[in-house]
Order: C-alpha cells, then sequence, then structure tokens
C-alpha cells in the first residue's frame, strides 16, 4: 500500500473469506464487503451464499474468473480509477493463491492504484499447520497440471522441503504414484473438507498411496521432506545418547537405539557425539 496515501482513498481490496466454517471471517473483512462498490467473484452465485450468510443481503457482484480476468480487467480498473473502491474474493480462503487476480494487482500497481490485502483464512497453510509435517521450508504448488509430464517436471523441480498442493479425487492416486516415483518415500497428509463438519485429516505415506480410501471433490495434500534433509537438533540427540549411557547400553547399543528415534544422523556421526560426551563426562 502507498503509505502517502489515507485509506480512505480508493482502492482494491484483497479479501480473504473462509473455507467452510462461516465463523473464521473476520470484522474487517465483513466491514469490507458491506461496504465497497463492487465485488469480484469467481462464482457470483457463491458470492450471493456467502453475503446472505453474513447479513449482507444483495451487494453488486460481478464474476471474475480465469477465463475472463483479461477481458475485465480494462472495466475494472476505470472503475477504480473513477474513485470505486472494489473487493476481490475467491470461491474461498485468499484469493490469487491458485485462484485468479495477479493480472489485475499487477495493473493496479503499474498504475498507482492502492492495493490492500485483508488477510484471513488460506487452505495450504491451514493444512500445513495441522498435518505434524515438518513446515520450513516448504513450496506451495497450487492445482497440479494435467499433463502427466508436467506434473513429473513439476514435482523434479522441487525435491527438498515439503509440497502442498491441491488435487481433484480422481487424479489424486496417478499423481501420488508419480510424485512418488519422482520423490521417493515420504510422509503425507491428505486434508479434505477443512473446516467444515467432516474435516479429516489421513496421515499415510507416499508409498502407501495405493492403499488410500475414496474421496469426492478437492483434496490438500501435504508432501514432507526427504526424511535424511529433517535433521534432530543436536541438544535432543545429546539428551538420548546421555540416558542410554546412563542406563549402562555399552556404545554400540546407545547408537543402534538413538539413531531408530532420531532423523538425519549417520551412525558414524552419533559414535562421534558419543565420544565428545564421554570426554566431557
Amino acid at each position: 500500500m502507498d503509505a502517502s496515501l489515507p485509506l480512505s482513498h480508493p482502492r482494491l481490496w484483497i479479501v480473504a473469506t473462509p473455507l467452510g466454517n462461516i465463523g473464521d471471517i473476520s470484522q474487517r473483512a465483513r466491514d469490507i464487503l458491506a461496504s465497497v462498490d463492487l465485488i469480484l467473484a469467481e462464482d457470483t452465485r457463491r458470492a450471493e451464499r456467502l453475503l446472505a450468510s453474513l447479513g449482507l443481503g444483495r451487494r453488486p457482484l460481478l464474476s471474475f474468473f480465469d477465463h475472463n480476468e483479461e477481458e475485465r480487467l480494462g472495466g475494472v480498473l476505470t472503475k477504480l480509477r473513477e474513485g470505486q473502491d472494489i473487493a476481490l474474493i475467491s470461491d474461498a480462503g485468499t484469493p490469487l493463491l491458485a485462484d485468479p487476480g495477479y493480472r489485475l494487482v499487477r495493473a493496479c500497481r503499474r498504475e498507482g492504484i492502492p492495493v490492500s490485502p485483508v488477510p484471513g483464512p488460506s487452505a495450504p497453510v491451514t493444512a500445513l499447520s495441522a498435518a505434524g509435517i515438518p513446515p520450513l521450508p516448504y513450496t506451495f504448488l497450487g492445482f497440479l497440471p494435467r499433463e502427466e509430464s508436467a506434473r513429473r517436471a513439476l514435482f523434479a523441480t522441487y525435491p527438498h522441503g515439503s509440497l502442498v498442493f491441491f488435487e481433484r479425487a480422481n487424479r489424486l492416486v496417478p499423481s501420488l504414484a508419480l510424485a512418488y516415483s519422482v520423490l521417493g518415500k515420504r510422509e503425507m497428509v491428505i486434508c479434505r473438507e477443512l473446516t467444515k463438519v467432516h474435516e479429516e485429516f489421513i496421515v499415510s505415506r507416499l508409498e502407501n498411496h495405493q492403499n488410500l480410501p475414496s474421496f469426492l471433490g478437492e483434496l490438500t495434500v501435504v508432501i514432507g521432506p526427504r526424511e535424511e534433509d529433517v535433521q534432530t537438533g543436536e541438544e535432543r540427540v545429546t539428551a538420548l545418547l546421555r540416558e542410554a549411557l546412563l542406563r549402562g547400553e555399552k556404545p554400540r547399543r546407545s547408537v543402534q537405539l538413538v539413531k531408530e528415534s532420531v532423523t538425519g544422523w549417520s551412525s558414524k556421526a552419533l559414535y562421534s557425539l558419543l565420544e565428545t560426551i564421554k570426554n566431557n563426562s
């Protein structure tokens, strides 16, 4: 946002809306949707239902989605130049994350039209926060490409860290099979119906993709990093080795037991740390 312009100056608002639970709408988001001159929405019927559930009644709406963004761009910019406040919302969550809008934001930035985000729900972050998968670093891939070669290339581009992406239920198993062939054995969590009544987190592993239950709709998938890339902290490993020594375990057995409880440590590294502990004792 241009710091020289007051918030009362006409602008484009990027408004996050609930993933499913209407209680997740922020008061600020509600106030902005109630006050703007126009709301851009991926699906105006969904937007009408959202506004009705918020008690906002009928508000000026304009459809704005992938296939008409370029067509609508000029008219929306004209309205902003004329002094209208406009809000952009997606079907659910934070706009622009796998949704249309970045061309409009870029055009506004070029013309000096203020753009202000109204943060809130986001499916990738919501899934990652409750998946129990190492969160940093992570890469959000959006919706996977339809072509197998493009999906394979995408997975190969990000071999490290956790991956978060959206996938349709009927393509889930083929996509996971492809991910396994590229990324190897990893933890994964399938997230469905986030924030809704039937919210579910299916904890599994990438190599077990054939054993998943059947799903409907769109899913959020979190794949963990390579296990060799996730190293247990030295403080924790030191404590475990000390405990093993205090129990009277021999060095070889101590290393064996600790290695089963930690990640990212070779036997050689554990022996070296064990020697340091013994020398310092």
